[in-house]
């Protein structure tokens, strides 16, 4: 007989029981719940969005203002997916203020006193910005000197040096093409709809590319999880969830398209937001990174070097400390000693705000983009409204506490300590 046999009422008998059917519906809710919960951060970006566009009573999308947050807040999203990397690795960084403004003066004396030409001046400011980075990698990596307490010191030192640079004084008037950084438009084919508009049919394009892109990719993910057995959401969330981010590409390349176009500074985003993502998400280095921030100790005895990757990522913010500082100058057309105060804070904020652990190991950078356009919209909006200064640097810093303590929280509820 086998385990299975049927007992006198003619039900199975055994070690193996049938169990009640699988209730499809239950599942696929309990998916949808754990997706929004694992995409709390960009449902947060979309209520402040709705919150603020209610506010202001619709200046907030329209086209012109939707174009001026990504132009305004770009240095700020630069420096956030470079902190997050930081971050997930265990550090911090609070020099990356200073070495903008250091580095932003630096290019105006290449640009503007030496006459070099903007690419070139582009380009040695970059290597300045890696030379610093290196420079404090060196201390962190090599010497053993907490990243805290060597960032701090890069803090008040490059601060020193940008003023020693510009004599306490400005310096103006950059080429076209170094504005064109900050505050340059890719406008290529422009149609004439009426005496005062307009809309670009590149930018269209390009962003129905970027949303077919986005499709592909998204089916070659499921299909791959489903490939290897992995669990996966129901289809019609998955594709309610596509039409939701599709239309929103869509809207926000329709008000791009019908201002002035794509802004140079979204551009350089991209790339260093697909640069990123690849390294953070598919190399090597990246992993290490990860396995750095969540046990430093075990990730030194599997043989990481450990050294290397902290020198390298500090490099590496030097690096993009020094193109947001670049892009803020071209942007005001002016490197001033009060360039670059406070933004280590927002980047740091934008990287916490999207979902960075405050022990590392946890981050990405798509979460840091959002969290800095969280920060964006908070500026814009409380601006629009005419709330004051003081006003807005309480609310963000509550939003600040707040994300943080969602963390903690989601962390004592899943058991981890």
């Amino acid at each position: 007989m086998t385990n299975t046999e049927l007992r006198p009422g003619g039900g199975p008998t055994g070690s193996e029981e049938i169990g009640p059917p699988v209730n499809r519906f239950t599942q696929a809710i309990a998916h949808v719940l754990a997706d929004l919960g694992k995409n709390g951060i960009f449902l947060a970006l979309i209520l402040v969005i709705v919150l603020f566009q209610v506010l202001t009573n619709g200046i907030l999308l329209r086209p012109q203002n939707v174009s001026n947050l990504i132009v305004q807040n770009g240095y700020i999203l630069i420096l956030a997916i470079g902190m997050v990397l930081v971050i997930v690795a265990g550090h911090i960084d609070l020099s990356v203020g200073s070495v903008a403004a250091f580095i932003g003066a630096v290019s105006g004396v290449f640009a503007v006193k030496m006459g070099l030409d903007w690419w070139l001046a582009v380009i040695l400011s970059l290597a300045i910005g890696a030379l610093v980075g290196a420079w404090q990698g060196f201390w962190i990596a090599y010497v053993g000197i907490p990243a805290f307490i060597v960032t701090l010191a890069g803090m008040l030192i490059f601060r020193g040096l940008a003023l020693v640079v510009l004599g306490n004084s400005n310096i103006g008037s950059f080429p076209t093409e170094y504005r064109a950084l900050g505050n340059g438009f890719l406008e290529l084919a422009p149609i004439e709809l009426g005496p005062r508009s307009s809309i670009d049919i590149i930018t269209l394009v390009i962003g129905l590319i970027a949303i077919a892109a986005l499709v592909v990719q998204q089916i070659r993910t499921r299909r791959g999880r489903v490939s290897y057995g992995q669990d996966v959401e129901p289809v019609g969330w998955s594709l309610i969830k596509l039409a939701l981010i599709g239309i929103g590409m869509g809207l926000f390349t329709y008000a791009l398209a019908t201002f002035k176009g794509i802004p140079i500074t979204l551009i350089i985003l991209a790339v260093l937001v697909l640069i990123y993502g690849t390294v953070a998400n598919r190399s090597v280095f990246g992993r290490h990174i990860y396995a750095i921030g969540g046990n430093r100790h075990a990730a030194e005895l599997s043989g990481i070097k450990t050294r290397s990757v902290d020198f390298w990522l500090f490099v590496n913010m030097g690096v993009l400390a020094a193109l947001a500082g670049l892009v803020f100058t071209a942007r005001l057309n002016l490197a001033g000693p009060k360039a670059g105060d406070g933004f280590e804070l927002e980047a740091i904020s934008a990287a916490f705000i999207g979902g960075a652990a405050v022990q590392g190991g946890v981050g990405t950078v798509g979460g840091a983009i959002i969290g800095g356009l969280i920060i964006g919209v908070l500026n814009n909006g409380m601006s629009i409204m005419g709330i004051g200064i003081e006003w807005q640097q309480a609310v963000k810093g509550l939003v600040l506490l707040l994300a943080v303590a969602f963390d903690v929280f989601n962390k004592r509820r899943s058991g981890v300590r």
